[in-house]
């Protein structure tokens, strides 16, 4: 069998008008990531490099959103159907080298890697193959139309079809995922025509125009697997969404991660969760997020590209993004951790405590009412109730630096650039404006006054 190439070229310059948003279709997201993010990867393991993109609406926001693939990106300008998108892009095809297209629409996040390589086996075997579905509901899906042999002889638009040239309806639609031989596909794509309901330059009338050149055409049947269909509405990208979560929890679960009350728990696409981590829902982790062996999520926790360590503690509802957690650290409940935050091996931050660009050192402790902000925090450091930082002075950011050791009395304003030196003590209620050298006590406050009281009578 001769060697073959394929490149895929995604659709994605739609607008999605009935999921009433100014931005495109494939940006609109499941288990926050857009739906375009979900078919590169469904696409990568066998493409590689060699994916194209068809933008068109909002193609500034796709090129943001995925700047490592911009490079190979078709504008489609006007968007008139398509199988005008794919004669845009049609040159691009060509100088990639393929021998085969895989055509496949930007808004199927649930397409597998399993479905496109049940079509793929068709290269070689054909010169177009699409996979069809026979799904419980038909609605306004192309129509699948075969001869009395079983022979595919069209794909009608669901407006378009009229039974008394199609005949009755056998409930097998298209799921517009297309392989076209290159060599013999090409030639048809000047037939295209927009006479129908919509106006528009429809790929599916590629098969009719194949059949009527006595070419090949084959439709790979994938039974009831509606996951290959393409989304249309806030309800199906819901409902998407829904099997999405269930999908990933659940090979959790069989990884070996113990995740109480799973219905509740959602975990993005991209985040590693190892065997022996226990997540209990609600909880919800997203990004890049990683969370090892031994680990251990509450409830009620909202979590984004931030990391756990082996035997750290999360307590419930905490606010966790950017974030990197240590081992035996714990953290919360009501905890807010942004971007920059380290917490070292056994630090403790407890609740109502922010922390922005910060660390803890080692056995270090802030345990409630604090906001650390642009600061280093020595091992073994204590944090009183009600300490900041002052890390801004309305044009700057400056750092705090507090050593190992140290214990910073409650109700404490660290006014940046400062140092606390190693062991050093802060008495509560100051105002730190100057660095406090090691094993040394700063105290910065107005010293108390006792006046009678005057009592009415």
């Amino acid at each position: 069998m001769p060697q073959t190439k394929t490149t895929a070229l995604v659709l994605a310059a739609g607008k999605g008008t009935r999921m009433h948003s100014a931005k495109a279709k494939v940006l609109q997201t499941l288990l926050n990531e857009p739906m375009l993010f979900y078919v590169y990867e469904a696409l990568s393991p066998m493409m590689q490099e060699r994916i194209l993109t068809v933008v068109g609406h909002d193609a500034d926001g796709v090129r943001a959103a995925f700047p490592s693939m911009a490079d190979r990106f078709v504008v489609q300008e006007e968007q008139l159907g398509t199988g005008h998108a794919l004669q845009v892009a049609w040159d691009a095809v060509v100088s990639s080298g393929a021998t085969h297209c895989l055509v496949i629409n930007g808004d199927t996040p649930l397409v597998t890697v399993e479905a496109l390589d049940r079509l793929l086996a068709a290269q070689g075997c054909c010169d177009l193959a699409f996979m069809t579905i026979t799904p419980r509901d038909t609605a306004a899906f192309g129509r699948v139309v075969r001869d009395p042999e079983r022979r595919v002889t069209a794909i009608v638009e669901a407006k378009d079809y009229d039974f008394s040239l199609h005949g009755p309806v056998t409930g097998e639609v298209n799921a517009g995922i297309y392989l076209l031989k290159v060599e013999t596909i090409g030639p048809l794509l000047d037939r295209l025509k927009n006479e129908n309901m919509s106006g528009e330059y429809y790929i599916t009338d590629l098969v009719e125009l194949a059949v009527k050149a006595g070419l090949s055409v084959d439709g790979v049947q994938a039974g009831n697997d509606v996951s290959l269909m393409g989304i249309n509405s806030p309800r199906e990208l819901i409902a998407a969404e829904g099997t999405l979560r269930r999908r990933i929890v659940d090979e959790l679960i069989d990884a070996g991660v113990l995740i109480h009350n799973p219905d509740t728990v959602i975990v993005g696409p991209r985040v590693t969760v190892e065997p022996g981590a226990e997540i209990f829902g609600h909880c919800e982790l997203y990004g890049s997020s990683k969370v090892s062996g031994g680990a251990r999520l509450g409830s009620y926790n909202f979590i984004m590209d931030s990391t756990f360590a082996p035997g750290c503690v999360v307590r419930e509802f905490n606010h966790i993004e950017g974030a990197k957690v240590g081992s035996g650290a714990t953290v919360g409940p009501y905890s807010r951790l942004r971007p920059g935050t380290v917490l070292g091996e056994s630090s403790k931050v407890g609740n109502f405590v922010e922390m922005k660009k910060a660390s803890l050192g080692e056995g270090a402790k802030a345990s409630h009412l604090t906001y650390l902000g642009d600061a280093e925090v020595g091992a073994g450091a204590n944090i009183g109730a009600g300490t900041i930082t002052c890390n801004y002075d309305g044009k700057n950011k400056f750092k705090t630096v507090i050593g190992p050791g140290a214990f910073i009395g409650s109700n404490t304003a660290l006014v940046a650039p400062v140092t606390v030196g190693r062991d050093a003590l802060i008495g509560a209620g100051s105002t730190i404006t100057k660095d406090v050298p090691d094993e040394q006590t700063g105290i910065a406050r107005g010293k108390q006054t006792i006046i009678a009281r005057r009592l009415k009578k």
